[in-house]
């Protein structure tokens, strides 16, 4: 039977952030939003563009039996810069923050874990965000699987990573 979770993250722009969760084994749903801004009022886009204090976030639903938490918590290590303040490729701003947003605290506690066995490999902190999820207003439906229907659209993530994505666990 399988067994649902979810996680909130916050990787840069959502849209390749969102392609790329959306190729690995496992991952049953993702949502592209606004996360853990400065008001409860759902904000538009061009609000989170002009500073509403939101992380462009995805939140990813998946079969723990399939991936777990901690494969996919390694897996975002690999896609984002994890000294980059409010900035992944190109975009710049505090929606493009690098966030890990977290529903309870057993999952609180395997993130932190691995931040900082991470942390302790790169030999320094990073600018990775850890929070409970205290929001999350899903985004407008022309942002919602942006690159499946804008299949050269923009993207801050190289291309081998959604060929890595897609071929995760075949080895």
């Amino acid at each position: 039977m399988a067994t649902l979770g979810k996680i909130a993250l916050a990787g840069g722009c959502f849209w390749g952030t969102q392609r790329y969760f959306q190729l690995l084994p496992g991952v049953k749903n993702t949502t592209v939003g606004y996360a853990n801004g400065g008001s409860d009022k759902a904000p538009s886009y061009e609000e989170v563009k002009h500073g509403s204090g939101h992380a462009e976030t995805v939140l990813v639903e998946f079969d723990s039996n399939q991936i777990t938490l901690e494969e996919l918590i390694k897996l975002y290590f690999t896609i984002v810069d994890p000294f980059s303040l409010n900035k992944q490729g190109h975009d710049v701003g505090i929606q493009y923050r690098t966030g890990i947003y977290y529903f309870n605290e057993d999952q609180h506690t395997i993130i932190d874990r691995l931040l900082s066995e991470w942390e302790n490999k790169l030999g320094q902190k990073t600018v990775i965000e850890v929070l409970p999820l205290s929001q999350f207003f899903d985004a407008e439906t022309y942002h919602q699987d942006y690159l499946i229907k804008n299949p050269n659209g923009y993207c801050h993530l190289p291309k081998e990573r959604f060929e890595e994505a897609r071929n995760y666990g075949k080895e």
